[in-house]
């Protein structure tokens, strides 16, 4: 009998519980939202079954992370200046195998609304983006190290850069990263 109360009470305190969130209104999904979240899963299942190819490739992403972070300690400390004639920074990646990078910003201050655009070459898109070869968004950095794991797919062979550009104020800096695909 005391187990039939206490079930009856949940159910009441549900009821109640459903009846004021009935009251809040809820925002709609923004565009693509749905189209984003199915493509995610759909990647999340062949992560899964490619977990070894990602740790095999993890000595390269960290290699790769460590160039990035080097070249970032420059990162508005100095003017935009050209590139350097030293040979681009790089990564292999098997053809149609997700490849972590990781991206490491260096800031020496704070940074509040710095725009952040990966732009990508035809063939490699990044997981959660099909199609798109650029992608923008706002962020904030905080003093010192700021990592950004962006997951990279080859689909066709021809690799190429990957250029991630860091803007904040009327400054900017510009890091590539050479693709090469087996």
């Amino acid at each position: 009998m005391h187990t039939q109360d206490t079930d009856a009470r949940s159910d009441s305190r549900d009821q109640e519980i459903l009846a004021l969130l009935k009251d809040y209104p809820m925002a709609d999904a923004s565009t693509g939202f749905y189209d984003q979240a199915l493509a995610r899963a759909t990647h999340e299942g062949t992560r899964r079954q490619r977990n070894r190819w990602i740790m095999t490739g993890f000595g390269s992403a960290l290699a790769a992370g460590v160039v990035l972070w080097l070249l970032g300690g420059f990162f508005l400390t100095a003017p935009d200046l050209p590139a350097p004639d030293k040979s681009i920074p790089g990564i292999a990646m098997t053809l149609e195998e997700p490849h972590t990078v990781n991206l490491v910003f260096a800031s020496a201050n704070a940074l509040d609304d710095a725009t952040l655009t990966v732009t990508l070459p035809d063939g490699v898109e990044l997981a959660g983006f099909p199609g798109q070869r650029e992608i923008s968004w706002q962020t904030s950095l905080v003093e010192g190290r700021n990592y950004l794991p962006l997951e990279l797919i080859a689909l066709t062979p021809t690799g190429g850069e990957v250029l991630a550009r860091l803007e904040h104020d009327n400054r900017g800096r510009t890091f590539r990263l050479r693709v090469i695909v087996s």
